[in-house]
């Protein structure tokens, strides 16, 4: 059973109390002055403290040492008020670092042999002893759990991130499995198709049956495609469990964007059309970044989002009469930055510019091809 810190140092120092005042009550048979009530009263007040040595330790440390001095001062016997000290300082040199440590060891040896003193020890050699070798014995014991602890603490680092690469490891496993499921259905379906219009006028059942399999196929690929999409899609990476966004919601991002501060103009261009899923959301994605940049990295500028729908392909441009942005200076992480769209129109044979204007602003201008014959043009950024 686990228990929290605050409630285990209680019950610690709760223990050591009655240990302490238990001895306390052999300081006579020890040849010990007895302890009167003002003697009970400072031993509980050396020892209760333990209660929050894993909040503060060092001030919890000094408030000991302080009322053991005054202990040891008013002529009782020191033994019974050394435990919560010698235990404070264990505590303070395995949770912080030596520079800390090394002088409440010291302060520790001090007091011992300040006790000596007032007790009228009869061999120095021996409190001098005792005053060196239980300090840097509680010290060195102290040291050790601490870097026993930063040894498991970077030990369980190490797990986490070993635990992480080998999920992105199954992930791309699973992805190249995906690419195999999808290049074999799409295979049988493309000879099946091939088939059933080869056989369609002069065998109306092999057409039939070759159609059948074409959906049977279609279905059994759409399956695996969920099942694995589902792993792949981890439960805390963010991905949108609804459809994705495209050109029809670029409405609804200026809105967004200019709550955010910034006035955004939006112009379409030509007769709206239905788009590639991937084209629309790829369109979407790098006026998003752009906006993204522009309230980011150009403050009090305005922006203008123009989309234009032609023939056989679709361009958006994103300009802003801002400072504009620095390439370099835009980082990639938590987004896909200017990177991010490069490689995103070149995924879909798109063309893409990226850089400051000869007026002022910064302009970022993609077109993306949308005929099935588009073939990969690479991308061209202006620097």
């Amino acid at each position: 059973m686990r228990i929290r810190p605050l409630v285990g140092d209680t019950l610690f120092a709760v223990a050591l109390t009655t240990v302490a005042v238990t001895l306390g009550a052999e300081a006579a048979r020890q040849g010990q002055r007895p302890l009167d009530a003002a003697a009970y009263a400072l031993v509980l007040l050396v020892h209760l403290p333990l209660a929050f040595r894993s909040q503060a330790p060092v001030t919890v440390c000094g408030l000991m040492y302080g009322t053991w001095a005054v202990y040891i001062g008013a002529g009782n016997w020191p033994v019974v008020g050394s435990i919560g000290p010698m235990l404070a300082l264990y505590t303070v040199a395995s949770l912080r670092p030596p520079r800390v440590s090394v002088p409440c060891a010291v302060l520790l040896g001090g007091i011992w042999i300040y006790a000596g003193a007032v007790s009228h020890a009869d061999s120095w050699a021996s409190v001098a002893g005792q005053a060196l070798v239980y300090p840097a014995v509680l010290w060195r014991f102290g040291v050790v759990a601490r870097r026993s602890a930063e040894l498991t603490r970077q030990l369980r680092r190490e797990q986490a991130e070993r635990a992480r690469r080998e999920v992105a490891e199954e992930r791309g496993r699973i992805a190249r499995e995906l690419h195999d499921v999808v290049a074999h259905h799409m295979s049988v379906i493309s000879v099946q198709t091939g088939l059933a219009r080869f056989v369609f006028d002069t065998d109306r059942e092999t057409a039939r049956a070759a159609l059948g399999t074409i959906d049977a196929t279609g279905k059994e690929a759409l399956e695996e495609l969920r099942r694995m999409l589902t792993v792949l899609r981890a439960a805390g990476d963010g991905a949108p469990a609804g459809p994705m966004p495209g050109l029809a919601r670029l409405g609804d991002m200026a809105e967004r964007v200019r709550a955010g501060g910034v006035p955004v103009t939006l112009t379409v261009e030509g007769t709206p059309r239905p788009l590639a899923p991937g084209i629309d959301l790829c369109a979407y994605r790098v006026v998003q970044e752009a906006l993204t940049n522009v309230m980011k990295h150009a403050p009090g500028a305005s922006a203008e989002v123009r989309l234009t729908y032609e023939p056989h392909q679709v361009s958006v441009a994103v300009t802003d009469d801002g400072q504009g942005v620095v390439s370099d200076r835009v980082r990639s992480d938590g987004g896909h930055g200017l990177i991010g769209m490069r490689e995103r129109a070149k995924l879909y044979g798109g063309r893409i510019s990226t850089g400051p204007q000869d007026q002022g602003g910064f302009a970022v201008r993609l077109t993306l091809p949308t005929s099935a014959r588009a073939d990969a043009q690479g991308d061209h950024t202006v620097t």
